[in-house]
C-alpha cells in the first residue's frame, strides 16, 4: 500500500519521517523531548526543520474526522491545536498495516497540566486552571461544539498575564452541531466535573499536590463557574426605558470579561415602558483584537489588557493623551516593550512567551519598588529578573537552537 498524505499546509520534510516503524519505536532521531499529557493513543513530539509537530496514532476514519473538525475550528477561530495533516497506507518492514497518523502543529509555550504541576505550580493556583478550562468550554459552547470529553488532560495551557488561556488539543468525540441544546451544554459539564475529579485524585495520589487539597470543592467550583459565565455572556435583563444606560453598561462588562459583543437583542413591550436585552452573538478577545490593531502584537487576552494598561500609563507619564493613540503605541512598542525584550540573553528566550515575561517584569517591579520606598525603573525592574528569577525557570518552548 502507498504512503498517502493530506496534508493543510504541506511540509515536505514530514515525508522523511519513519512512517514504516509504529510510533511508539521512534527514537530521539526524530522525537523531542517535550512534555505531552496523557492520551489513550500513542503520541509523539517530533522535530523538522524548525517546525515542531505532535503526531498520534489512531484509525483512518478518526484522524480524519478529527483532522477536518479542528480545521473548521481554526476557520471558526476557536482555540485549538491546528491540524498538519494524515498519514494514512503505513506499514512495516514486514508489510503489516500500521495505524493511520494524525499530524497537528505544537502549540508554542504550552503544556499539559501535569507539566505545570511538575514545573512548580500549586494546588492555589487551581482556581486559575478551572477558570481557563471554563472559558474554553463557553467559548466552544457558543460556537454550538460539544466536546463530549473534557478534561485537564485534553488541553494544553499557555501563562496568560499570571493565568492561564486553555486551547483544545484532542478534539476526537467532539462534534459541530447546528443548535447545542442545554441538554448537551450540561452534559459537558457533567462530564467535565467527573474527569476533573478524577484527575485531581491522580495528582494527589503521586504526590503533586498537597493532600489536603479538596476536589469535591474544585468540581464544585468549575460547575458554578461554568454557570456564571454562561448566564453573564447570554442571559436575558429586562428593565425601564428610564434604566436605558444599562444597555452600555451590560456591554462594558462583557467587556470587562475579555468579551465583545457582535450582535445584540433588544426587544421593548407593546407599550414601549420595558426593555429586555439578550446578547445573541459574544467573542472572546476584545483587548487581544485591540491591542493588535494599535501595536500589531498578537497575544492572549490578559495580557494584552496588562500591555494596554501600561501603554495608557506610558500615555499619561509623558502627556500624550492628545496624540493619535496608534502612534502613542508604537512609541511605547519602540522605546518600551522592544527594548526589553532585547535585553533577554538567547539561552533564555524558551523560558517565557514575551508577552507574559513582559507582564512578570511588571510584577517584579511592583515587588522591587515595595521593597525599595520608591517606584524602580522598568528597565532596572527588568535586569534584575532576568539575572535572578528567569535562570530558575524551566524552559516552556523549543528554542532555535535545539535540534
Amino acid at each position: 500500500m502507498a504512503l498517502h498524505i493530506v496534508a493543510h499546509r504541506p511540509d515536505p520534510a514530514v515525508i522523511s519521517l519513519p512512517w514504516g516503524t509504529p510510533l511508539d519505536e521512534w527514537t530521539d532521531d526524530f522525537v523531542v523531548p517535550l512534555p505531552r499529557g496523557l492520551s489513550r493513543h500513542v503520541v509523539r513530539i517530533v522535530r523538522l526543520r524548525g517546525e515542531t509537530y505532535a503526531v498520534k496514532e489512531t484509525v483512518e476514519e478518526i484522524a480524519f474526522r478529527e483532522y477536518r473538525l479542528l480545521r473548521d475550528l481554526q476557520r471558526i477561530g476557536l482555540p485549538a491545536v491546528m491540524p498538519q495533516g494524515v498519514v494514512t497506507g503505513r506499514t512495516d518492514a514486514a508489510g503489516e498495516e500500521l495505524p493511520a497518523a494524525l499530524v497537528t502543529q505544537h502549540l508554542s509555550f504550552s503544556m499539559p497540566y501535569r507539566s505545570l504541576f511538575a514545573h512548580g505550580l500549586r494546588a492555589d493556583n487551581l482556581p486559575s486552571l478551572v477558570d481557563a478550562l471554563v472559558v474554553l468550554l463557553v467559548r466552544l459552547h457558543l460556537a454550538d461544539f460539544y466536546w463530549g470529553d473534557v478534561s485537564l488532560s485534553n488541553v494544553l495551557f499557555r501563562r496568560n498575564a499570571g493565568g492561564f488561556a486553555a486551547y483544545l488539543v484532542d478534539a476526537e468525540t467532539g462534534e459541530l452541531r447546528t443548535q447545542l441544546s442545554r441538554g448537551m451544554r450540561e452534559h459537558d459539564v457533567t462530564v467535565a466535573t467527573e474527569n476533573v475529579f478524577a484527575e485531581l485524585l491522580d495528582l494527589q495520589a503521586s504526590g503533586a499536590v498537597d493532600t489536603d487539597l479538596r476536589p469535591h470543592d474544585v468540581v464544585a467550583m468549575l460547575q458554578e463557574r461554568y454557570a456564571a459565565l454562561w448566564d453573564q455572556l447570554t442571559g436575558a435583563e429586562e428593565f425601564s426605558l428610564e434604566e436605558i444606560w444599562r444597555i452600555e453598561r451590560r456591554i462594558e462588562r462583557l467587556n470587562e470579561l475579555g468579551f465583545d459583543v457582535e450582535e445584540l437583542d433588544i426587544i421593548t413591550d407593546f407599550d414601549g415602558d420595558t426593555v429586555r436585552i439578550q446578547p445573541q452573538v459574544v467573542e472572546l478577545g476584545h483587548h487581544c483584537r485591540e491591542l493588535r490593531g494599535l501595536t500589531g502584537l498578537d497575544v492572549e487576552d490578559a495580557q494584552a489588557r496588562r500591555m494596554l494598561n501600561d501603554i495608557a500609563a506610558y500615555t499619561a507619564f509623558h502627556d500624550l493623551g492628545r496624540e493619535d493613540r496608534s502612534l502613542v503605541a508604537n512609541r511605547w512598542l519602540a522605546e518600551v516593550y522592544e527594548p526589553l525584550m532585547a535585553m533577554v540573553p538567547a539561552d533564555r528566550r524558551g523560558k517565557l512567551q514575551p508577552a507574559e515575561l513582559f507582564h512578570q517584569v511588571l510584577e517584579h517591579r511592583w515587588y522591587l519598588s515595595e521593597q525599595a520606598g520608591r517606584e524602580v525603573d522598568l528597565f532596572e525592574t527588568a535586569r534584575d529578573f532576568i539575572d535572578t528569577q528567569l535562570p530558575e525557570r524551566p524552559d516552556e518552548v523549543i528554542t532555535a537552537d535545539d535540534p
